[in-house]
C-alpha cells in the first residue's frame, strides 16, 4: 500500500538480537517499521517533509505490524497547492476579519502596515493551520 503523509520523526534503537530497528511515525500517529538500513536512513531524511510512504500489514503472534517497504519524495503538486490555497483563503479570512481584529470599521486615521500585519498574521496563522489539519467548527 502507498500512502502520503508528513513525516514526524524516524527513531532508531537496537533490538535484543543486536539489529537497527527503525521506527517512522506520521503527522496521523501512525506507525512504520524496518529493519533495512538503507530504507530507515532514507527516511530519516523527510523527518519534517511530506513523502510517499510504501507499507504492507503483516500479523504476528496476535499483533498487526505495519511494514515499511519504501519512501520516497512526494510530487511537488501533491500538497504544494493546497498550502498555497490554504495561505490564499487565510489571507482573505484575516483582511476579511481586519475591522474586528482591529476593534474598529472605520479608523481615524491609517493604520500603519507593520501594525496591521502584526493584528492580522496570528489571525491568519491559526486560519491556515485549521484549513491544512481539516479542521472546521461546526459545533
Amino acid at each position: 500500500m502507498d500512502k502520503v503523509a508528513k513525516v514526524e520523526s524516524v527513531e532508531q534503537s537496537e533490538t535484543r538480537s543486536g539489529n537497527t530497528r527503525y521506527v517512522l511515525r506520521d503527522a496521523d500517529g501512525n506507525e512504520y517499521t524496518t529493519f533495512r538500513p538503507q530504507i530507515g536512513q532514507a527516511a530519516a531524511k523527510f523527518e519534517g517533509k511530506r513523502a510517499r510512504i510504501s507499507f504492507h500489514e503483516e500479523e504476528r503472534n496476535g499483533f498487526q505490524n505495519v511494514y515499511l517497504d519504501g519512501i520516497e519524495a512526494a510530487a511537488d503538486d501533491e500538497g504544494a497547492e493546497h498550502d498555497e490555497s490554504a495561505d490564499e483563503v487565510a489571507w482573505k479570512a484575516a483582511i476579511d476579519a481586519a475591522p474586528w481584529l482591529l476593534g474598529t470599521d472605520h479608523p481615524k486615521k491609517e493604520v500603519p502596515p507593520d501594525e496591521l500585519f502584526e493584528k492580522l498574521q496570528p489571525f491568519k496563522d491559526m486560519v491556515s493551520d485549521d484549513i491544512e489539519d481539516g479542521e472546521s467548527d461546526d459545533a
